[in-house]
């Protein structure tokens, strides 16, 4: 089964500097059918100004993955970590016992990004903050695995989470098709940051997500050039 929504029904939030899109009931934003999807708890899609940014602020449980879609976010935390993940780019911080850290678009343009938090497979990890590049045009390899937890264990070329689920990416062509394959009982979340595409003859517009349960298998389609991404949850 596959639920579409739109990129309009989500909960907007403009407060100048910061442009928000809640996928799911966030900060001022509630709605009590959409309280997440699974693990999956936290999807904004988030404009922030040059010069502007988030100050130092405490997380505590929570698997936070931040993909970078035009400009660049900087990060530092009370661990010590400082880096900048530029867009194609992704970060991972693993809040668990507690982390204070900071996000901020030092660059001479706007920052877009998704910021998707996932709760944890338990409580009271150790905390950690990673990032690592990817190369964006990966188009002729389709969809490539970002960011794994699969199995509870670490996987090659990807950062790690604390949680059965893996985040991946692909950069399409009009007219490309791709497919991945969904074991059996767990669901997806597909997101296409740019351009339309459809899933199993299902269309999904630029910035609106997909609900996916049920299905073992997904045949995605760019209709347009496009940038999906792609969460695989328990």
């Amino acid at each position: 089964m596959i639920t579409v929504n739109d990129f309009q029904a989500f909960g907007h939030q403009d407060h100048g500097w910061l442009r928000a899109c809640h996928h799911f009931s966030f900060a001022d934003y509630h709605d009590p059918d959409r309280m997440g999807f699974g693990p999956l708890r936290v999807w904004n899609d988030d404009h922030i100004r040059a010069g502007t940014g988030f100050p130092l602020h405490p997380h505590q449980d929570m698997e936070i993955i931040t993909y970078v879609r035009r400009g660049a976010v900087s990060h530092e935390d009370n661990l010590g970590n400082r880096g900048r993940t530029a867009a194609g780019q992704v970060q991972v911080m693993s809040a668990g016992t507690g982390i204070r850290h900071a996000e901020f678009n030092l660059e001479d343009e706007a920052l877009d990004l998704f910021q998707i938090w996932v709760q944890p497979d338990e409580n009271d990890h150790t905390p950690r903050w990673d990032t690592r590049a990817f190369d964006r045009d990966h188009n002729s390899r389709g969809f490539v695995t970002l960011v794994s937890g699969r199995d509870g264990r670490e996987h090659q070329d990807t950062l790690f989470i604390n949680q059965d689920a893996a985040f991946m990416a692909a950069i399409m062509d009009s007219g490309d098709e791709e497919c991945i394959e969904i074991d059996h009982g767990r669901r997806a979340y597909l997101v296409p940051a740019q351009g339309t595409v459809e899933v199993n003859g299902v269309m999904v517009s630029e910035r609106g997500s997909a609900e996916i349960t049920a299905e073992t298998k997904l045949s995605v389609k760019a209709l347009e050039d496009a940038e999906v991404v792609v969460l695989d949850l328990p």
